[in-house]
């Protein structure tokens, strides 16, 4: 997809993604190496971002898989329509059941879960397996054997295996450890809170009405709330949405007052809003 890695960050930045010289770097090689690609960070820094913008860059279909506590292999992979399968027994009821059976397990009858649907056709894929963290260690077995040789076997309809491999991302949050097994089989990719200067081109990129003074304000107000021992820091998403907030209020300065009125727009407990209210002093930012 990428001939090196400015065309990685260009095309991205068309998206509206700016993406690091590590973060660009990173995604040219798991293109080049045909390797997934593991990103991990707090949540809002843009891992489910990035697999969304290489595949608008890619011109490819993004196929997500969700994962969460109990998600399962009918979930990931693929399961049986037992509804329409019933359907067809009771509608074929003078037929023997190897007739049956032969016509019930067959692609008509199939639902191909996100694992399934990313290694099967010809068109381009992106594959996000995000907060891969959150789900149960089976989940995990089950995705080294996608990952390893971009096959499933269905034993009704036998191996299918991929004609053209996916993009593969997988996102984690580090809520728990992932297995050193799936970290062998990918890239890894840490993408934390960026620096001011980027962090202030992101908002004004996607805040574009709002001016280069009050961006500069919002960044370093956020990077003094980061520094604080905080239940949830705000991230680059909450950054955003809080110059949207500001500019939706016609602010053109950050005070006291509109500092105290939003910080629920960058905070999400009453504890921090109530220690960063007592801590947070703006002559100093």
């Amino acid at each position: 997809m990428f001939r090196s890695v400015d065309e990685v960050a260009a095309r991205l930045a068309e998206t509206g993604y700016l993406a690091s010289p590590a973060v660009a770097t990173t995604v040219f090689l798991a293109d080049r190496l045909g390797k997934p690609l593991l990103v991990e960070g707090p949540a809002g820094v843009g891992k489910t971002e990035l697999a969304k913008a290489v595949a608008e860059v890619a011109g490819a279909r993004l196929v997500r898989l969700q994962c969460y506590e109990g998600v399962d292999e009918s979930r990931a992979l693929y399961e049986w329509n037992h509804a329409k399968q019933l359907l067809r027994i009771s509608a074929g009821r003078d037929e023997s059941w190897d007739e049956t059976r032969t016509d019930i397990f067959s692609e008509e009858f199939l639902l191909p879960r996100p694992l399934l649907t990313a290694i099967r056709g010809d068109d381009p894929k992106v594959l996000l397996i995000d907060e891969t963290d959150k789900a149960d260690v089976e989940v995990e077995g089950l995705l080294l054997e996608v990952l390893s040789d971009f096959q499933v076997t269905v034993p009704e309809l036998g191996t299918i295996t991929a004609t053209r491999r996916p993009f593969v991302v997988l996102t984690s949050n580090a809520s728990r450890e992932l297995s050193e097994a799936l970290r062998r089989r990918c890239l890894f990719l840490h993408i934390g809170f960026p620096d001011e200067e980027l962090e202030r081109r992101i908002v004004r990129l996607k805040v574009p009405g709002l001016g280069e003074a009050l961006a500069e304000s919002v960044v370093r107000v956020v990077g003094a709330l980061r520094e604080m021992e905080l239940r949830k820091v705000p991230s680059v998403a909450e950054t955003i949405d809080w110059a949207r907030t500001l500019l939706a209020l016609g602010a053109d300065t950050l005070d006291e007052s509109v500092v105290r009125d939003t910080l629920g727009v960058l905070l999400k407990h009453q504890d921090d809003i109530l220690r960063a209210a007592a801590k947070l002093d703006l002559d100093a930012v």
